[in-house]
């Protein structure tokens, strides 16, 4: 090992440089920045590069290679001492450090924070620089060759004088104790903040029916940068815009707004402009109302409205007439008709223009009153009445008044009938037009209408004698004549009165008559009263014949009587009476006496009961007839009739009747017997002995019955056989 040693080294010595001859030293040594240094030295031959050794006194040690001078030392502490020595190196090695120098590096760069308060003006900040004395800054506007330097021994400036809306470049640097220049600092941009808008206008705009504010403003000119601009009203509306307009949107109505513009960049707000007072149109005008005046003018009102320098009315009517009214006061009058309905609407102005368009007020006037009003009665409690058809009339109200008593007719035709109206009462007739929405117009004349009289009522009626009949009624009419009318069959009797009583006379009997009065004034005529009906006595039977049946029978008959429904016929004697009650025209009475004078009277009655007493020519009844008759065979072909006398005065007629021969004989009064000769035998005979008062045969007297038989050819025997009803007159 130790061979190999000395092998080494005696190949080294051969071969080897020698190092660089120590270094000159250092010509100068200037800091660059705070953390540079420039080092300027003499090159040395042969030297390949270059190393600084660095030291300070704080143990700071380092070395750095250059190749060059001037060289940069880098990454120093600012404002810093230290000693630098230089060496030179090659192949050999290095040299001796050269003499060492002291340098010391400059202040840091302060670092600056800029704003800008206002809009001439920018602040600047900085941290406070060990060591530093004072601090210059220095700012440049761009677009400009001036520049602007400002001393200061604070950490802040602000530089008043400057260019609303203008960029600066600024920078600065410290100042040490030994009036060195710090590094400066990286220039900062600032701008300032922009110019106060100015000239700004206000005016209202809407849009879709919404409402704003449009404010305009002049535009800052030459200002660097965009502006962003912020319109904000103390009515809590705000807008934006990068031009020079703007709008509030959602503006009401009456409102005062204070409006301030302000332009805004990087630096912040300008100053806002100088408040501008805008008041905003008006709000529309409410509660409309109208008062009609019976004169045909109308006039609307309405509440007043804040900010409103005048209003103006439009009147829209519903045929299409328009009419408009300026005014400064909250109300407005102009003429409008009846009949028609009308639309209006107000607005209000100011200098911001016209209010938004309100309530419109929708009125219609009282209907027309109607033409050709006519009232007429068609029935004694109802008045017609008729009217041309009025505009606006939807419906009619028919008023009739009299004193308390009112009576209503609602309809919608031009026509109305009033019913249930009081007798002989004096109307006051309106007729009121009405529509739905305005109600009825009650100013229209009026029409006086009389009701014809009151029915007369209670009717009497009094039969004065056979042919006359007294009427009377009451009745509380105030001015009427009344007609009395007698309806029968043979025709009308009447009479006239203003009284309540009349006499009809003159009526003839037997008649039926239905009586009515009736009350007429100007008004008309009233209902005829409830009719009563009248019976005049019944008219007498003209003729009246009575007809004895049997001896102790009449039959009585007469004509036809008028107004007649029963009769009750009466026979009156000294020796009795008798009498009948029938409502035929016949009657067969009993109980007659014979050969006795009787009186002859009728009763005739209506079927109302009403009695005529009438009185007929007396009636004698028929002699007795003979009693005792015999029948006796005499002499021959004799036979003879005997009979009981009874006193008569008349002459007797006998009668035999058979089968095949009759045969009479005639006594003279006073005698009871009669012979009939040249009787044929073989037969049966009936024998009746008749009287014959004042040459009239009696018939009801009874038949006898024999048998007369022969004797050769002579009257034989006479046989009694029995009776033989007589014939009678009875019907």
């Amino acid at each position: 090992s130790c061979i190999y040693f000395v092998l080494v080294l005696l190949q080294v010595a051969v071969t080897s440089v020698l190092a660089p001859e120590m270094m000159d030293p250092i010509q100068s040594v200037k800091p660059k920045n705070s953390r540079t240094l420039m080092v300027n030295f003499i090159l040395k031959s042969g030297a390949s590069h270059y190393i600084i050794r660095v030291q300070s006194t704080n143990g700071f040690f380092r070395e750095d290679s250059v190749s060059s001078s001037p060289a940069e030392i880098h990454s120093l502490m600012p404002y810093t001492e230290y000693s630098i020595s230089i060496m030179a190196v090659n192949s050999g090695g290095r040299s001796q450090p050269s003499l060492p120098v002291t340098a010391k590096t400059v202040l840091p760069p302060i670092e600056l924070t800029s704003s800008s308060p206002s809009n001439d003006s920018i602040t600047l900040s900085w941290s406070p620089i060990a060591s530093a004395v004072k601090y210059t800054l220095t700012i440049y506007k761009f677009g400009s060759d001036t520049h602007m330097k400002h001393n200061t021994s604070g950490t802040n400036l602000t530089i008043p004088g400057l260019d609303a809306g203008s960029l600066y470049a600024i920078s600065g640097h410290a100042w040490d104790l030994e009036g060195r220049e710090g590094e400066n600092s990286l220039y900062i941009n600032q701008t300032t903040r922009p110019p106060t808008p100015t000239s700004v206008n206000v005016s209202m705009v809407t849009n879709s029916s919404v409402a704003g504010i449009f404010v305009s403003w002049d535009e800052a000119e030459q200002a660097y940068g965009s502006i962003q601009y912020h319109v904000i009203s103390d009515q809590n509306l705000t807008c934006n815009s990068t031009s020079h307009s703007c709008t509030l949107w959602a503006a009401g109505c009456g409102e005062t707004h204070t409006i301030q513009v302000t332009a805004s960049n990087k630096a912040g707000p300008s100053q806002p402009s100088a408040p501008v007072l805008f008041i905003t149109y008006p709000c529309p005008p409410g509660s409309l109302q109208l008062v009609e005046s019976p004169e045909g003018n109308c006039t609307l009102k309405w509440n007043p409205v804040l900010h409103a320098d005048r209003y103006e009315a439009f009147i829209k009517r519903g045929d299409g007439g328009e009419e408009t009214c300026n005014t400064t006061r909250n109300n407005c009058t102009y003429h409008c008709e009846c009949g028609y309905t009308y639309l209006m609407s107000v607005f209000a102005f100011n200098q911001a223009g016209s209010s938004p368009e309100g309530e419109v007020f929708k009125y219609t006037t009282l209907p027309c009153c109607p033409e050709g009003v006519a009232v007429s009665a068609v029935s004694t409690d109802t008045l017609e009445i008729t009217w041309a058809a009025a505009r606006g009339a939807e419906l009619y109200e028919t008023r009739a008044v009299d004193g308390s008593d009112v009576i209503l007719c609602n309809d919608t035709a031009p026509v109305c009938a009033l019913s249930d109206l009081s007798c002989d009462s004096s109307y006051s007739v309106l007729v009121a037009p009405c529509n739905e929405i305005s109600g009825c117009n009650r100013a229209c004349s009026t029409h006086t209408k009389d009701t014809a009289p009151c029915m007369p009522m209670n009717l009497q009626l009094t039969l004065k004698n056979s042919s006359c009949v007294g009427v009377s009624w009451t009745a509380q009419n105030r001015a009427a004549t009344y007609a009395v009318r007698a309806l029968g069959g043979d025709g009308v009797h009447s009479c006239t009165t203003s009284g309540n009583s009349c006499d009809i006379a003159e009526l003839p009997c037997g008649s039926t008559y239905e009586i009515s009065v009736t009350a007429t004034s100007a008004a008309g005529q009233s209902l005829p009263s409830y009719t009563d009906k009248l019976d005049t006595e019944p008219c007498c039977p003209l003729n009246l014949t009575v007809d004895q049946v049997t001896q102790a029978m009449t039959n009585v008959s007469w004509s036809p009587a008028r107004g007649s429904s029963s009769f009750i016929i009466s026979l009156t004697s000294s020796r009795g009476h008798a009498r009948c009650h029938t409502q035929e025209s016949h009657c067969l009475m009993g109980c007659i006496t014979c050969g006795t004078n009787y009186t002859v009277t009728m009763e005739a009655y209506s079927q109302s009961g009403q009695k005529s007493n009438c009185t007929y020519q007396g009636f004698s009844s028929s002699p007795c007839c003979p009693s005792g008759v015999r029948l006796y065979r005499m002499d021959g072909n004799s036979l003879r009739v005997y009979w009981r006398s009874s006193g008569s005065s008349h002459a007797h007629v006998t009668e035999l009747l058979g089968s095949s021969n009759n045969y009479t004989c005639t006594a003279s009064p006073g005698q009871n017997t009669c012979d009939i000769a040249e009787v044929q035998c073989g037969d049966v005979y009936s024998v009746v002995v008749p009287l014959a008062p004042e040459g009239r045969k009696v018939l009801f007297c009874a038949h006898r019955l024999y048998s007369v038989t022969c004797s050769g050819s002579l009257v034989g025997t006479v046989v009694f056989r029995g009776k033989r009803r007589a014939t009678s007159n009875i019907r």
